[in-house]
């Protein structure tokens, strides 16, 4: 069997999320990992696109983050869809905390990568939902840079 390698660089986007909603601000966090979930994690084997952010209490949680198993665990592998416990300071807690109370305002994941120092960091951002004229908007946008792209060469 040959081992997959791992990788210190890992940068996983949420690309849906950016066409879903609109980023208001975003934040840096800390992720509580199981043993093999950072191994799985250095593969790559991670799914943010059904991922969404809750409070229950005063700590914030990820949920339905999709992290695979890993595949040279034994009987002490973790579950990949558990909840993930997010680690932030309490004021930017309390901060989001009030601003989720405004209406259509949800927390999602937007990027999971490593540090330097080999911790699993997720970008989390407030984000409002977009409307379908602004969807189509961003199409639009996007479709006519990238004819300018081609015109240029």
């Amino acid at each position: 069997m040959a081992k997959e390698k791992l990788s210190k660089t890992v940068n996983i986007k949420n690309k849906k999320a950016s066409f879903e909603y609109q980023f208001l601000e975003t934040y840096v966090a800390g992720i509580m990992l199981k043993g093999t979930e950072i191994k799985s994690i250095r593969q790559g084997k991670v799914n943010l696109q059904e991922a969404y952010c809750v409070f229950m209490g005063e700590t914030l949680i990820v949920k339905q983050m999709n992290i695979s198993t890993y595949s040279e665990g034994t009987h002490f592998n973790h579950e990949p869809l558990r909840d993930r416990i997010l680690l932030l300071q309490k004021r930017e807690l309390n901060k989001l905390a009030t601003k989720l109370q405004d209406q259509g305002l949800t927390i999602v994941p937007t990027r999971l990568f490593i540090t330097d120092r080999g911790f699993a960091k997720l970008e989390i951002a407030l984000a409002k939902g977009k409307k379908l004229y602004d969807k189509r908007e961003d199409i639009k946008t996007r479709d006519v840079k990238r004819e300018m792209e081609r015109e240029k060469y």
